[in-house]
């Protein structure tokens, strides 16, 4: 009898340390925000009329060649409903696919390699509360070799640093998470820091403004966002309307229709204070 006691004990301590050591699971209601900060239905939704969202099939041109945004959604084959939530994380972390091949940095990884554990656990847990669509992904279309994806291999050794962010000890929290926002979350490092001809950020012109498809996306430090007041900028980045009357280009007003527009007001606050923080950098001549 007391053998049996001492066994069950042990079987219901072990139990619970089981229990324990599983991480807890995320929160969608969380995840559809960080999904909102993150701009992914930007690119992993069509631009056509009625398109399913997160269902993939997004053009995006690049000076490489187009890619095409994949499906996100819980399909089994077409989409990403066989990953686990170890798969997901080792995408966002490392931009290796679930086969472990790796993805091209069109997928802004190396600034989502700085997300928490809990907002990726969040975001996973909300992509799987989506409906499931079977939309193929598209094949890329791009030029001769960056269609090669072992020269990811020498990219990533050149310029990925899987890193979580980190944090500015002589910093605000509130700068702090602003520079959360703008370094991993809302990746606008991805389209607003020059690139050279590999693709790589030039060093020492973060934020600095650089080129896309559209045109120039403009230097954020205070050099520039200097001529704006703190409430001009919160009125241009949740509604699009410039103290002069202009609007943003189609690009910049699609990030302020999905992403901008979408963060809370602590959030928008934080954003602004850590662009203001950056060092100024003198526009670069076109």
């Amino acid at each position: 009898m007391l053998n049996k006691t001492f066994f069950l004990l042990l079987a219901g301590v072990i139990a619970a340390a089981g229990a324990q050591a599983q991480p807890a699971a995320g929160d969608p209601n969380k995840g559809q925000y960080l999904a909102a900060v993150a701009g992914c239905m930007g690119c992993h939704t069509d631009t056509k009329p009625g398109a399913v969202p997160y269902a993939g099939g997004r053009k995006l041109q690049t000076p490489f060649g187009v890619f095409y945004g994949p499906n996100i959604t819980p399909h089994p084959s077409a989409g990403i409903g066989k990953w686990s939530e170890a798969d997901f994380k080792r995408a966002i972390r490392l931009g290796e696919r679930a086969d472990g091949q790796h993805y091209f940095p069109a997928f802004p990884y190396a600034s989502f390699t700085g997300m928490s554990d809990t907002d990726i656990r969040d975001l996973w847990a909300y992509l799987r509360t989506l409906a499931s669509d079977e939309r193929a992904n598209q094949a890329h279309e791009l030029r001769f070799p960056f269609g090669w994806r072992r020269l990811v291999t020498v990219w990533k050794w050149l310029f990925f640093v899987p890193q979580r962010a980190g944090v500015n000890p002589q910093a605000s929290a509130e700068v702090n998470r602003g520079a959360y926002i703008a370094g991993a979350l809302s990746h606008c490092t991805e389209c607003h820091t020059p690139r050279n001809f590999l693709g790589g950020p030039v060093k020492g012109r973060l934020l600095g403004g650089g080129m896309i498809s559209e045109g120039r996306a403009p230097n954020l430090t205070p050099t520039r966002l200097k001529r704006w007041s703190d409430a001009q900028l919160k009125e241009f980045l949740r509604s699009g309307a410039t103290p002069e009357g202009d609007v943003p280009a189609e690009a910049m007003e699609e990030i302020i229709r999905n992403t901008t527009s979408q963060l809370s007001p602590q959030d928008l606050g934080a954003l602004i204070a850590y662009l203001r923080s950056l060092p100024a950098l003198a526009e670069e001549k076109r």
